[in-house]
């Protein structure tokens, strides 16, 4: 896959995504939202690959945030479609089946902090600066941070870095529960692959169907969110993978498994 603003390559079932604007700090505009939803979508139909990891190019950036030439330029209709275009895409990221690995090389804010929040978990080097000061330019975030940030840090800690736009690094990211996990700069990539080999080795129809369900649980109540654990618990009892996993659990020897 060939991109203007994205580099994408796949290697031992992993794909590594990684934002190629540097010179602007990987600011996300209307064309990397285009190149985003189509890298996403080929790598979500795509059986070869397990895991997908996502980051910045250069040494400063994840994503500094939107791209502020286009958002000057936005009216009441155009503001509102911009937003929900943005939800749209990151929509699809956190729903593409697949586990997406945030690693935060630098500052992501704005968009870039609420494209991290859309992964399926996220990795900071020590050198991460995270926040929404979107409150400084007269606006809220738009691509959906004010519902995931207090979901992921609470209400209260939520509305703490909405309302002053403050900047935090990455071990007050931990510490609230914004990212998962803090490591050197120059470990960075080499730990999200680790975790992405561990992935690569789970059952990918069970991988799966875990997210599924956690995502349902964000969306409904204790007794809805159980019984959809329970309609997706006897699906995976009826695959290919179930029965190669338990009977290779008995017979003490690794899977193989058939995404079946």
């Amino acid at each position: 896959m060939n991109y203007e603003t994205l580099l994408c390559e796949v290697k031992d079932q992993v794909a590594k995504v990684t934002l190629n604007r540097p010179e602007v700090l990987n600011a996300l505009n209307s064309r990397v939202f285009n190149e985003l939803e189509h890298a996403f979508m080929t790598l979500a139909g795509d059986a070869r690959v397990r895991v997908i990891l996502l980051t910045g190019a250069g040494e400063k950036a994840f994503a500094a945030g939107a791209d502020i030439n286009e958002i000057n330029r936005l009216d009441i209709a155009t503001g509102e479609a911009k937003a929900r275009r943005g939800q749209e895409v990151f929509r699809m990221i956190e729903t593409s089946g697949k586990p997406v690995v945030a690693c935060i090389n630098g500052f992501a804010l704005g968009g870039g902090c609420e494209l991290a929040m859309a992964c399926t978990m996220r990795l900071a080097s020590e050198t991460a600066r995270m926040g929404q000061p979107e409150v400084k330019l007269g606006l809220i975030p738009g691509y959906g941070g004010t519902q995931r940030l207090p979901r992921l840090v609470g209400q209260s800690m939520a509305l703490k870095l909405l309302l002053t736009g403050e900047m935090i690094g990455a071990a007050e990211a931990l510490r609230i529960g914004l990212v998962d996990e803090v490591v050197p700069a120059n470990r960075l990539m080499e730990r999200a692959e680790e975790l992405a080999k561990t992935m690569v080795g789970m059952a990918p129809l069970a991988i799966a169907g875990c997210m599924e369900a956690v995502r349902w649980g964000n969306d409904l109540g204790l007794v809805s969110a159980t019984d959809v654990e329970a309609e997706i618990f006897g699906r995976l009892c009826g695959t290919e993978d179930k029965a190669e996993g338990t009977k290779a659990f008995l017979e003490k020897r690794p899977a193989v498994w058939q995404g079946r």
